[in-house]
């Protein structure tokens, strides 16, 4: 994909619009007024004078593509007009901060047709009030400000827009893949340089240090999430957050990391030897895991059930640890038992676009079968969303001890062999994949081959 080329453009929020203002139409027939959003709104922290760190409101952005605070937007659903309402220069604030983006420089940058200023908010809803008296407004609750009134508009709803937002949001247009593929871009340079670095590296922490200086000087200031930057045995935790560990004498480095551009998101896992060379045991488990990705990725294509590739991975996963002796007995029996879910606990992956685990999964946590219960997304994924691919295989104590002690699973581990693999810790890869209507196409170029993986760290 050509995403320079493509970004060269506008974000396109008033094809967004659209998309919400039909998905409403069929909620509520005939629905006419005006769309209201608010952009997420500066605010101090409780004990001095500086702002909370900023992050733009999605469902604002995906009909704006602005990433301005303190800002409105109203949209006539009628007249499909979208006016977008900026802060006004402030003399003061301009002492400080230099000179705020001006309403003709505004129009110029984003997918609007008039752009106000945020004083003028209330006359200009007044004004189209007249205009509709019987008209709706749709708005999203708790994010309407208390200084803004919908006064003469015949009535508000509050129920729809979010969910429009949301379920238009699964299924990206060619901007936001561009988005995305560039994101994937900077965090793979991100990836290769810590690979390049880990040899030398004394502290989980430098390593992170490294992912974060190679994403800013490409110009992603913002990370899709907290990067995970686990050593050895940490591996096996599926969210650890400390990236604060000693690196000596731990086999592998499970980096999971991605990097921001514009408000989308990339979602990037590899497991990879710290010395440059991956242990026996070590290598056996990778080979596994980068089976069931590459297998689950080829099973990928419009109307899929997710719960199918899923079931897919966990087949190959119990093959694999059957083939080292990990687990023993029959392979049905073992999946009918859910014990493979003692190795692979989460979901296969999930949607992607402006926050990392996004909209539309329909995820379902009260099941009841653990196989399932932790998927992030259930039923059929449609061409044009964006998915993660990341099994894992993962040797934590805390997980697997409650099946090594029920008669259940524990007929089907060997708990002899299971003693040489602790020290992996974990595998995961992960990739980001559009679904197509024939397949997926992978917008993530990270090594992953474990032999390219190991020729890259040991000549670094």
């Amino acid at each position: 994909m050509d995403y320079d080329r493509i970004l060269q453009g506008k974000y396109p929020a008033k094809r967004h619009a659209k998309r919400v203002v039909d998905y409403i139409r069929t909620k509520v027939p005939d629905a006419t007024g005006v769309i209201y959003l608010e952009s997420r709104m500066t605010k101090l922290l409780e004990d001095n004078d500086e702002p909370e760190p900023f992050r733009q409101r999605r469902f604002f952005y995906y009909l704006t593509g602005c990433p301005l605070a303190d800002s409105f937007l109203v949209h006539d659903m009628d007249s499909a007009k979208t006016t977008l309402f900026i802060p006004p220069i402030d003399p003061d604030s301009v002492i400080w901060s230099g000179l705020p983006v001006s309403a003709q420089e505004a129009l110029e940058k984003w997918d609007v047709d008039d752009v106000k200023y945020t004083n003028e908010i209330n006359a200009e809803l007044a004004h189209l009030a007249k205009q509709k008296s019987k008209a709706t407004v749709f708005a999203i609750p708790g994010q309407v400000s208390d200084q803004v009134t919908f006064l003469g508009f015949g009535e508000t709803n509050f129920d729809v827009l979010k969910q429009a937002i949301e379920v238009c949001r699964v299924v990206k247009d060619e901007f936001e893949l561009a988005l995305m593929a560039k994101a994937n871009a900077v965090s793979a340079d991100a990836h290769h340089a810590v690979m390049k670095q880990v040899r030398h590296a004394k502290n989980e922490r430098e390593l992170e240090a490294t992912f974060l200086a190679s994403s800013i000087s490409a110009g992603a200031r913002e990370q899709a999430y907290h990067g995970i930057f686990a050593s050895g045995r940490a591996a096996a935790t599926l969210h650890y957050v400390h990236n604060d560990k000693p690196l000596a004498g731990k086999l592998n480095l499970l980096l999971d990391a991605g990097a921001e551009w514009n408000c989308y998101a990339s979602d990037i896992t590899r497991t990879f030897p710290i010395n440059g060379k991956f242990s026996k045991e070590s290598r056996e488990i990778y080979d596994i895991v980068l089976k069931m990705q590459l297998e689950c990725i080829a099973a990928l294509k419009e109307d899929v059930l997710w719960e199918d590739v899923h079931v897919l991975a966990h087949k190959i996963a119990i093959d694999g640890l059957l083939k080292l002796g990990i687990l023993k007995g029959d392979k049905d029996e073992i999946l009918a038992n859910r014990t493979s879910v003692a190795f692979f606990p989460h979901g296969l992956g999930h949607y992607l676009g402006m926050d990392t685990h996004d909209t539309g999964g329909n995820p379902n946590y009260a099941d009841k079968d653990p196989l399932f219960r932790y998927l992030r997304i259930r039923g059929k994924v449609p061409a044009g969303s964006v998915v993660t691919v990341e099994p894992g295989i993962y040797f934590c104590n805390f997980i697997i001890d409650p099946f090594l002690k029920d008669p259940k699973h524990s007929k089907y581990i060997d708990a002899d062999v299971l003693e040489k693999y602790w020290d992996v810790g974990g595998v995961r890869i992960e990739d980001n994949l559009v679904i197509t209507k024939t397949g997926a196409e992978n917008l993530t170029t990270t090594l992953k081959d474990p032999d390219e993986v190991e020729r890259l760290i040991s000549s670094s």
